[in-house]
């Protein structure tokens, strides 16, 4: 027999659900100040449906586990609930709102920031997880990569006690929001994901010595930091995501004249 909570969250699948009043009210606060249909991933036991389903949108919520979904469908009204898995869900409307498994919070992250079907994001995640990608501290390989396309903003940290049944770490709230005008063409993001993991992995003393490292001329690598206004001595994780287009793009025109020549 598959081993089950007090409240009948299933560890198996992650769920801790969250019961804190203020806390759904603050991510159905933030939810209402988005437009368009929404989609609600990992509905649980319906606690933060039934706040979003007040604010009479299109809203369509899903959960991997069947048992709930048949007791949601029976409970609450002015939602859509299916069946469904958050990995294979199609993201494509245009906000994304949910009390994320934490468990799954990073292929899920990665499969949102490679969807092109939604503008707003409010999740709860671990609380780490979202000080991170919101690059409180510095920003991370993955926020770096998103940062030309997505903006990051971290919200309120939620108490472990908040949920049940109570997780080991704390939560927080993390909104991301698609850039009406990109800082680097859409096109070029497969390129630009390389140049950023090369950046990350390679060691040296700062940006200046990283990069001469990766192979970029002394010459170029001078240039490019000056005008992207980046100090010789910061660190990947210090750079915004302003300065890491701009430094692609200097340091990409370079290898590009050079394959011309």
């Amino acid at each position: 027999m598959r081993p089950r909570s007090h409240t009948g969250g299933r560890h198996e699948l992650g769920q801790n659900f969250l019961t804190h009043r203020p806390t759904l009210q603050r991510i159905t606060t933030l939810t209402a100040a988005t437009e368009g249909a929404i989609l609600e991933i990992g509905a649980g036991d319906g606690a933060l449906t039934r706040h979003l389903a007040r604010l009479g949108r299109d809203l369509r919520a899903i959960d991997i586990d069947a048992r709930r979904v048949d007791r949601l469908r029976a409970h609450v009204d002015g939602a859509s609930i299916h069946h469904a898995d958050a990995l294979h869900e199609p993201l494509n409307r245009p906000v994304i709102v949910g009390n994320i498994p934490f468990h799954l919070t990073t292929p899920l992250l990665r499969r949102l920031l490679d969807a092109d079907g939604w503008q707003h994001s409010i999740l709860l995640t671990q609380w780490e997880v979202a000080r991170k990608r919101a690059g409180v501290g510095g920003a991370t390989m993955m926020t770096a990569q998103a940062g030309p396309w997505y903006t990051f903003r971290l919200h309120d940290r939620v108490p472990a006690r908040h949920f049940r049944p109570m997780p080991a770490v704390d939560g927080g709230i993390l909104s991301i929001e698609r850039r009406t005008a990109p800082l680097i063409p859409r096109r070029d993001r497969r390129r630009f994901d390389r140049f950023v993991a090369a950046v990350f992995r390679n060691r040296g003393n700062g940006i200046r010595q990283i990069l001469r490292g990766a192979g970029h001329q002394p010459t170029t690598v001078d240039r490019a930091l000056g005008e992207a206004g980046i100090a010789r001595s910061a660190l990947p994780r210090d750079l915004s995501p302003e300065q890491w287009a701009r430094l692609w793009q200097r340091l990409d025109e370079g290898v590009r004249r050079k394959g011309g020549e």
